[in-house]
């Protein structure tokens, strides 16, 4: 069984809006309208979700406490979660994306085997259970890779995440150990030759990862929680996110550093990050060019409201028809 996980948030609800500002003096990039504001186009998530992966045991659909006016919630493949429903109560209320990731293997009823989607990652062509998990195990692509900073960036988070790993890896020994995983050809040639760079380097400088659902194992949680539960808990204890918080990526770098994977090609999926040209990203997905995209707000982004028609104009070309997650569906 394979279930997915999906946050979502209304930035335009008052009650939501009220309690935030309560907490939200002093925080700068957290505080952004881009982290909040709705692209209007979540129904065609669930539209992908069911026309691509029919095969989705269940969708579990975390929230503040709000739902879209039209989603179905009596739809028996639908689990929605409140905050208050798996985040221990000393956490809350959390406005940071960290702590609502971080603690979702205590999420009612979840599988051992999960995808892990963002608001903005779509699927957008037909996929299979082996696309995310075989032989129990998660599917991804394995690259060595350097921790870079910028402005705007996770870069923070990254590094945090991979002082966790260094703690409890050596390089070189799960090299020996894996080295067919690390260097197998659906990686990429590109991939495998920026590890074969990075081999002589003594510790885990970075892992590739693509922005797109990542695949998880709940045990994989469950171990990090008992290994280091304090990092954690001091990330959960923030409101908002900070630098000093590790994010869930940590959840994939340990699986990539413990041999806890098996790999698969990184072209499956694209991540698009929306500045001016959306012409790329509307293509895409008028193409169905890829089994998964991610389209990634900016404080770049142009023109809001118009690329956010030109989305939706192009999902409702691949997507018509309403799921049965929508009320008044036919199906």
């Amino acid at each position: 069984m394979i279930d997915f996980v999906i946050p979502w948030v209304d930035g335009s609800d008052k009650a939501w809006q009220k309690e935030r500002e309560k907490y939200a003096a002093g925080f700068g990039s957290d505080n952004s309208q881009v982290r909040y504001r709705d692209w209007d186009n979540l129904q065609y998530w669930f539209r992908g979700a069911e026309k691509f992966a029919p095969w989705v045991h269940k969708i579990h659909f975390i929230t503040w406490g709000h739902v879209p006016g039209w989603l179905d919630t009596a739809n028996p493949k639908l689990n929605i979660v409140k905050h208050t429903d798996y985040i221990p109560k000393e956490y809350l209320p959390t406005f940071n994306s960290h702590t609502i990731e971080l603690n979702m293997h205590r999420i009612p009823g979840l599988s051992e085997q999960f995808v892990y989607f963002n608001d903005d990652m779509f699927l957008t062509s037909p996929v299979k259970e082996e696309d995310f998990f075989k032989n129990g195990l998660p599917r991804d692509t394995f690259a060595l890779n350097v921790i870079c900073y910028g402005k705007d960036t996770a870069g923070f988070f990254n590094a945090n995440d991979m002082t966790l790993v260094n703690t409890h890896f050596e390089k070189n020994v799960q090299q020996k150990k894996y080295w067919k995983k690390w260097f197998h050809p659906a990686n990429g040639m590109k991939n495998v030759l920026r590890t074969c760079l990075l081999m002589p380097w003594q510790w885990f400088g970075g892992f590739y990862y693509g922005h797109l659902p990542e695949c998880y194992l709940k045990s994989t949680l469950e171990e990090v929680w008992e290994q280091e539960g304090d990092t954690l808990d001091h990330t959960c204890r923030c409101t908002f996110r900070e630098n000093t918080n590790v994010n869930q990526w940590v959840f994939k770098f340990w699986q990539l550093a413990g041999g806890n994977f098996l790999p698969i090609t990184w072209k499956r999926g694209k991540c698009f990050h929306i500045h001016e040209d959306i012409k790329p990203a509307v293509e895409a997905i008028l193409r169905q060019r890829y089994a998964m995209i991610c389209l990634n707000d900016t404080n770049g982004t142009t023109d809001w409201e118009a690329k956010k028609e030109e989305i939706i104009e192009a999902f409702e070309q691949i997507l018509p028809e309403k799921s049965s997650f929508e009320k008044g569906s036919r199906q």
